[in-house]
C-alpha cells in the first residue's frame, strides 16, 4: 500500500507523520487490496473537536473515503481508521459474497 501524507494549513512533526503512516498501515489487516492511502490532516473550525483527520482509500474499482474530527490529531486519526476498517469489511463483505 502505498501512503502519503498531507499537512495542511500547519507543519505536522515527525512523530505525528509516523503515527499516522504506522496507524493506517493497520488497515491491511482487514483488507490487503489496498492500492493507495492519502493522510490529510487539517484544522478544523469547531472549538471542542478542533482537529480533522481525512483518510481516502483507494481499492479495486472504488474510492473509500472517511473524515473525522478530534481534540488532537491522534484521536481523529485512530477515530478515521476505525471507521475506514468498517468501510473496508463492508466493502469486502459486498465484492466477495456469492
Amino acid at each position: 500500500m502505498k501512503t502519503t501524507f498531507t499537512s495542511r494549513h500547519f507543519e505536522a512533526s515527525n512523530r505525528l507523520h509516523d503515527y499516522s503512516v504506522k496507524t493506517v498501515k493497520k488497515l491491511e489487516k482487514f483488507f490487503d487490496g489496498i492500492i493507495d492511502c492519502d493522510i490529510v490532516l487539517q484544522p478544523n473550525e469547531d472549538h471542542d473537536e478542533p482537529n480533522q483527520a481525512e483518510l481516502i482509500v483507494k481499492v479495486p474499482n472504488d474510492l473509500l473515503n472517511v473524515s473525522e474530527t478530534g481534540a488532537t490529531y491522534e484521536q481523529a486519526i485512530l477515530k478515521a481508521v476505525d471507521t475506514m476498517k468498517r468501510q473496508l469489511i463492508r466493502y469486502k463483505e459486498k465484492r466477495f459474497a456469492k
